[in-house]
């Protein structure tokens, strides 16, 4: 098949970029670099520009007979989209909009989102299930909300059909070491964690050690990057096959804590890694935790990565390796 990649520069869409190539499927990136690598890319074909340029868009769909497009160019920090919403409107929603109207122009029909956990707010249940009510807190998760909802009124109305992926916490790297995590600010756990091994941070922050869970710090899913890149490929496929449209969750449907994963990381990198407790942030759940047992009943799904040691080793790989990122590279 033949696939558009809308953000296949970045961390998630490059490795989905990578195994779909592996899979023996044809791909082309559209990114305008502000947030990915061209580096990221390798050998794949790179198209420079903006997911929201209708004709640019129009184009490549039509020159290289695209399949299916994936989209993963969404802007997606939670707290700058609460400081600075209109760009994330205009991003994720108004750019996505005129990317499917090309989509409609040139008669492709198949669409897979990277969507996210953030659509369900500070859900109350300990495992989260695709039915739960979607209440998102911030900007950010309201617009991931609204492009499925648009989503929906466009398979009604022209009939495509699309997947939606709600990622939990994405983590790791691909095992050959040479693509990762490069993100300016980071605002992940396991690299920051990974920054602080390396001696670019001096500690790390643990954000409240009184919740009500065994060591009263957080606890989160961690999914592997590759295993999500995987998901994509199976979703695509079933759409491919003529499936109806589906939405479903990723994770690994384990939680571990905030301390567990320092120590972990601990253990793994072999440097002591100083954590300074602070105060709680605000809208934080305690537990956040997903459950995956429709996408691994209906497409057969199976992270390989469950162990987060396994997941953690990769990032280390990755960083260590790469210690400013793709930035030495350049």
């Amino acid at each position: 098949m033949n696939y558009l990649l809308v953000g296949g520069a970045g961390y998630i869409g490059s490795h989905v970029a990578r195994e779909l190539a592996r899979a023996g499927h044809h791909v082309t990136i559209l990114d305008d670099l502000s947030k990915g690598h061209r580096e990221a890319v390798g050998g794949l074909e790179l198209v420079v520009g903006d997911l929201g340029d209708i004709t640019l868009a129009s184009r490549v769909l039509e020159e290289k007979s695209i399949d299916c497009v994936m989209h993963f160019a969404a802007f997606s920090l939670v707290g700058e989209s609460v400081e600075k919403p209109l760009p994330y409107y205009d991003n994720n929603v108004g750019k996505t909009t005129r990317l499917l109207m090309a989509m409609k122009e040139k008669g492709v029909t198949k669409f897979v989102l990277s969507s996210t956990a953030a659509v369900y707010g500070e859900s109350a249940k300990v495992s989260i299930e695709e039915t739960d009510p979607l209440i998102p807190t911030n900007p950010y998760g309201r617009t991931k909300l609204m492009i499925e909802q648009i989503l929906e009124d466009a398979e009604r109305a022209y009939g495509m059909k699309y997947a939606s992926l709600r990622y939990f916490n994405a983590a790791g790297a691909d095992e050959k070491g040479d693509i990762g995590e490069d993100h300016d600010p980071e605002t992940h756990l396991i690299p920051l964690v990974i920054q602080a091994a390396l001696g670019q941070r001096k500690s790390i922050s643990i954000f409240g050690t009184d919740w009500g869970t065994p060591d009263g710090t957080c606890i989160r899913d961690y999914v592997h990057v590759s295993d999500l890149a995987q998901a994509h490929i199976l979703a695509a496929e079933r759409l491919a096959e003529g499936r109806d449209s589906m939405i479903y969750n990723l994770g690994c449907q384990t939680g571990y804590s905030v301390l567990e994963i320092i120590q972990i990381t601990r253990q793994v990198t072999g440097h002591e890694i100083p954590a300074v407790e602070a105060d709680r942030r605000p809208g934080d759940p305690e537990r956040l935790v997903a459950s995956s047992a429709r996408i691994r009943s209906e497409l057969g799904w199976k992270p390989v990565y469950e162990d987060p040691e396994r997941i953690i080793r990769t990032a280390w790989n990755w960083h260590r390796g790469h210690p400013h990122g793709f930035e030495k590279e350049k």
